[in-house]
């Protein structure tokens, strides 16, 4: 059946702010949908409070709506247009699928004339009521834990006594597990109860017996109108049952399946899809399967939507499922649709992937002190990276060193837990840094057996870990001059690094990258292609490895490299790796409008990031994707293999910035600010000098290395003072102290976890008004301020927990002439190319500089879109000298005033302290216009400005 010709305008919703449980899987589900509309001649109007987003670009639909999702605004925009014909509500997540219902059930939609397309109502319900769904399961003959629903507290204690513990709380029409628990033992039950029930808006919770220690799967479905279905992908869970998928270690393909029980499942799936309701687009479904010989199956849940999975699935097979998920509700069938990837076959068919892609979450649990840092039912984990490689090994080497925490991989890097009791404890209480610890286990030599007695982790996994250990021990035994060609191989295939590969022989990276060269192993790149290399992939989209090489019958040898090099002038743009609390979505944002902006001025981009839920990992954002960890190694082989003019780092946040120096030393061009204007910018006594060169004030300051030093120092600087270590971001480590004992308590926990950290100590302006800048600069000196802000809450609330107000409200004009000037004279003096940040604090009339960033910041999307300008364009335009700031028109439109909102995650963490200081918590924003400041929403912000402020 062809497309559906009376649809001619569809409205998207979104998934508002980022929270943990909704994170920005979905700003590329609704951007990659919105496109797909738009090939079709689609009129698209789009609903979302998120600034911080691609998809909330003007570029991406016809018309942008930055307003909170409710049923209010959704009135608003449909008196507004008319000629809305469909409502796609399956590209938001949760918050947009539960605002669907709340107008459907409003009797909204009927009164616009607006149908639901992608879904149906009553699948959402069937699928979130989980009583609904418990019956639908028994009618369809599908296997399923024991369960009961309860909607009142009695009813909960009768279902708990007929199953007798342990049991598994699931509240209904909740995300990301909020709510949900494990009950163990009879005393925790009544509380546990309780907060389910108050988790869902319906006050429903289903309880059900534990399936703990059973294997976990997902299934990522496609279904047309004519009932075609296809599955494109099979996710095993590293982690057995009881902990969220969305914190789980996850494996695609399934390794431990068998094929039978596979084709089990999968029949299985599709029946679940089918009796769901009658609709066209995507699903996940989730199973638990016993770890015995038998595999017995039994369906967990099912969601009529696109999904965090289906972010990984895309990514993991090339297959766009939001993409093609569009187009099907649109009354597309599979077989009238194109493979994406090879062009020339089409949609109608399963992926098969000759490489595996293990999925590692990224937790912050430092932001939340006292936190419950165990895993369990409830997500915890803020963003997610993924490890692309020929074997298990290589792709989990790959994914522990995209994750930013100071690791090189797993083990050999001097920094595994030696501490029995403590391993045993972090096994048994699955932690955070589980998959670093069972190969400490292996290393001490907990035997593998009661690791899986343990964990529940299949014995399969196990022993890979084991086959690792057993390498690295293999290494230990040789010398840099001594190590076989073989071994390094080995090493290299199996996804060791050149460091740990050095930590293992005692000796320097450096030379072990020579080693590599004269035995002339060097990295090779793959196309992730859908079909296992059947059909010729168009799209470049690759990921690297290390090949045995090939005898050809002359005898010269050589290895396979997919990536074909072209003559254009190049250029890449480095990532900002994994989501955390500090750098967000805002920095995938700048990426994909630096490759943007680099093509319009005729550059080849070569994107470099790690992070599957990104759109900068769209496989056609850039000209070429390597879906590489954001890691020297990597990086330094890419460019030696691409050869570009040079390497942008300042959209990718502090990421794409802590290799600057790196870059710099072996000669590789940074575009824009060089990295001495950076490390100037960090370097805080530097910095000062710079600032009274320039006669520009700022908090007396000084640097200490140890407590007995801050001790010394606090005597000429006065109380209160800020305390921060250098060189980190989101304010980590922060913390404003009032006396000697709380100043040496500070630090010594500082040192504890960041040792050989300078640290900073600032006289605290008490009570000062905080603002911050950002602006444009050229290689001429020309400077373009896009935007000042003035925060509500006081100085000492980090900037990203700050309620941001554009323009600022109450800075008198004298203010705000010492900020333009400060900017401008700084922005000169490091000779920034491109944009940069500055933050000030404002007391007595005068402006201090707290800090300045020569890079992308958190507020350049809020700015832009605020505005209506493509900032990062410019400012990409202008690092890469194709044009000066006077080229361009700046014309912002801003009617009354734009306030940027941080959203906090605090309720995934009961028990944590929810005060606010100089370090950030928010995990994401949205942005409220307001037309002038007698708006009640902005003097009740006003009225609290001073309540979380902590010391």
């Amino acid at each position: 059946m062809p497309k559906d010709t009376t649809i001619k305008s569809v409205l998207i919703i979104g998934s508002g702010p980022i929270v943990i449980g909704q994170a920005c899987e979905f700003d590329y589900a609704g951007s990659q949908s919105a496109r797909s509309l738009r090939e079709e001649g689609i009129e698209v109007i789009l609903i979302n409070s998120n600034p911080a987003t691609i998809m909330t670009d003007p570029s991406m639909a016809d018309h942008v709506y930055l307003k909170p999702l409710t049923t209010k605004s959704i009135i608003e925009i449909l008196k507004a247009h008319p000629q809305i014909d469909a409502v796609l509500p399956t590209m938001g997540g949760q918050t947009a699928l539960n605002l669907a219902i709340e107008a459907e059930e409003k009797g909204i939609w009927k009164d616009f004339g607006v149908r639901l397309i992608g879904v149906d109502i009553n699948a959402i319900n069937i699928t979130e009521d989980r009583e609904k769904f418990k019956v639908l399961l028994n009618q369809i003959g599908i296997p399923q834990a024991p369960a009961k629903t309860a909607n009142s507290f009695l009813k909960g204690k009768e279902i708990a006594q007929e199953f007798g513990f342990p049991l598994v709380i699931r509240p209904s029409f909740t995300l990301g597990g909020t709510g949900a628990a494990f009950v163990h033992k009879k005393e925790d039950f009544d509380d546990l109860l309780t907060r389910g029930l108050e988790a869902s808006p319906i006050h429903e919770v289903l309880i059900d017996k534990a399936l703990l220690g059973w294997k976990e799967y997902e299934l990522e479905l496609l279904r047309d109108k004519n009932d075609n279905v296809v599955i494109i992908c099979t996710i095993e869970n590293m982690d057995p049952m009881g902990i969220h998928t969305g914190d789980s270690i996850t494996v695609a393909p399934a390794m431990t399946l068998s094929d039978t029980t596979f084709q089990k499942m999968r029949d299985m799936a599709i029946l679940m899809m089918r009796s769901i309701g009658n609709f066209a687009g995507g699903c996940n479904v989730q199973f638990a399967v016993s770890p015995d010989d038998k595999e017995d199956i039994v369906a967990i849940e099912i969601n009529p939507r696109v999904s965090r999975s289906s972010a990984l699935a895309s990514k993991a097979t090339g297959y766009p499922i939001a993409k093609i998920a569009t187009k099907l509700a649109l009354g597309y069938n599979l077989d009238e649709l194109q493979n994406q990837i090879t062009k020339s076959t089409s949609a109608l068919f399963e992926p098969t992937l000759d490489y595996v892609i293990v999925k590692i979450p990224r937790w912050n649990f430092d932001k939340f002190e006292g936190s419950d840092r165990t895993l369990g039912l409830q997500m915890k984990s803020v963003g997610e990276v993924m490890g692309i490689g020929r074997s298990f090994q290589e792709a989990l080497h790959k994914a522990t060193q995209s994750l930013e925490i100071k690791r090189n991989g797993l083990g050999s890097d001097g920094k595994g837990y030696q501490n029995y009791e403590q391993i045993i404890e972090k096994l048994t209480f699955a932690s955070w840094d589980r998959v670093f610890v069972i190969y400490d286990a292996i290393a001490m030599g907990i035997p593998l057996s009661r690791i899986h007695e343990i964990t529940k982790i299949d014995m399969w996994f196990l022993k890979q870990y084991e086959e690792l250990f057993h390498l690295e021990k293999e290494i230990s035994n040789y010398k840099i001059d001594t190590l076989p060609r073989e071994l390094l191989l080995e090493a290299k295939q199996k996804g060791y690094g050149d460091r740990q590969i050095a930590h293992m022989m005692g000796c320097l990276e450096s030379q072990v990258r020579k080693l590599r060269e004269d035995f002339n192993i060097k990295r090779v790149f793959k196309l992730v292609d859908t079909c296992a290399a059947e059909f010729k992939a168009v799209t470049p989209y690759f990921y690297s490895t290390f090949e045995a090489e090939i005898e050809k019958a002359e005898g010269t040898k050589y290895v396979h490299n997919e990536s074909v090099v072209t003559d254009k002038k190049k250029v890449v743009v480095l990532g900002s790796g994994p989501n955390r609390i500090g750098q967000g979505i805002e920095f995938d944002y700048s990426c994909v409008h630096g490759v943007l902006a680099a093509k319009e001025c005729g550059y080849e981009t070569i994107m470099i990031n790690c992070n599957p839920e990104t759109v900068s990992t769209d496989f056609d954002t850039a000209d070429k994707l390597y879906f590489e960890p954001v890691f020297w190694e990597h990086i330094y082989d890419i460019i030696q293999h691409e050869k570009p003019e040079g390497v942008i780092v300042q959209l990718g946040g502090q990421t794409a910035l802590k290799l600057a120096e790196k870059l710099s030393k072996n000669g590789i061009k940074i575009i824009g600010t060089s990295f001495d204007a950076l490390d100037l910018a960090e370097d805080r006594g530097r910095f000062s000098e710079l600032l009274t060169e320039l006669n520009i004030p700022f908090p007396r300051f000084g640097v200490a290395e140890n407590a007995e030093e801050a001790v010394q120092l606090a005597d000429s600087l006065d109380f209160p003072l800020l305390v921060r270590p250098s060189y980190v971001l989101g304010g980590q480590g922060m913390k404003i102290v009032i006396n000697k004992q709380e100043l040496e308590e500070h630090v010594i926990e500082i040192l504890k976890h960041i040792p050989n950290n300078k640290l900073l100590l600032d006289h605290y302006l008490d009570g000062a008004i905080e603002a911050e800048a950002d602006a444009i600069c050229d290689a001429d000196g020309n400077v373009y301020i896009i935007g000042i802000m003035e925060h509500i809450e006081p100085c000492g609330v980090h900037s990203g927990d700050s309620n941001a107000t554009l323009p600022p409200f109450n800075l008198g004009e004298f203010v705000m002439q010492q900020i333009k000037d400060h900017t401008k004279k700084i922005a000169v003096a490091l000779k920034t190319v491109g944009l940069i940040n500055i933050q000030f604090a404002i007391k007595d009339d005068i402006v201090y500089i707290i800090e300045a960033n020569p890079r992308a910041s958190r507020t350049v999307p809020f700015i832009a879109k605020a505005y209506g300008e493509p900032y990062v364009n410019y400012a990409t335009k202008v690092m890469l000298g194709h044009n000066k700031v006077t080229d361009f028109t700046f014309n912002p439109q801003l009617k009354g005033y734009a306030i940027k909102q941080p959203v906090f995650s605090f309720s995934k963490f009961p028990n944590v302290n929810k005060a606010l200081g100089p370090e950030m918590k928010s995990t994401g924003e949205s942005i409220l216009f307001i037309d002038d400041l007698k708006d009640d929403q902005f003097y009740d912000l006003y009225s609290r400005r001073k309540m979380y402020l902590t010391k």
